[in-house]
């Protein structure tokens, strides 16, 4: 993707980010609790955690899905949620088509956050595209 926010890319992108959170419905947002929402430059070279399709890791949840909490949940670490910013800017053609992949990457994590299936996920993804 030609960039035309060099020099700037990191914070650039970390406020697509951020604007792609801002922008989830209410219902969703305000439900965000004990997690924090991290932009790295590129997912850790681990085979365990490529996608099932062989596609580039473009996000990551680590975390107990909000749906799992019990009584018992307290007093932990935040979950993460972290976007991965050098595969999405491979994926992308252009500026609009990288803020709809982030959009869609922040989409699909808040869907593993609060315990969707990989089905609900799409089904979730698709409503919100």
């Amino acid at each position: 993707m030609p960039h035309r926010y060099r020099g700037k890319e990191r914070r650039f992108f970390e406020k697509l980010v951020q604007e792609a959170v801002e922008s989830l419905p209410a219902e969703l947002k305000d439900r965000l609790e004990n997690v924090a929402i991290l932009v790295e430059e590129n997912p850790p070279d681990r085979p365990e955690e490529n996608d099932e399709r062989g596609q580039e890791l473009l996000g990551l949840y680590q975390g107990i899905p909000h749906k799992h909490r019990g009584l018992w949940y307290g007093n932990v670490l935040p979950d993460r949620i972290v976007i991965y910013r050098k595969p999405l800017e491979r994926v992308s053609s252009s500026l609009e088509d990288l803020k709809r992949n982030i959009r869609q990457t922040v989409v699909h994590e808040v869907g593993h956050y609060f315990g969707f299936e990989e089905e609900d996920l799409r089904r979730f993804e698709e409503e919100e595209s």
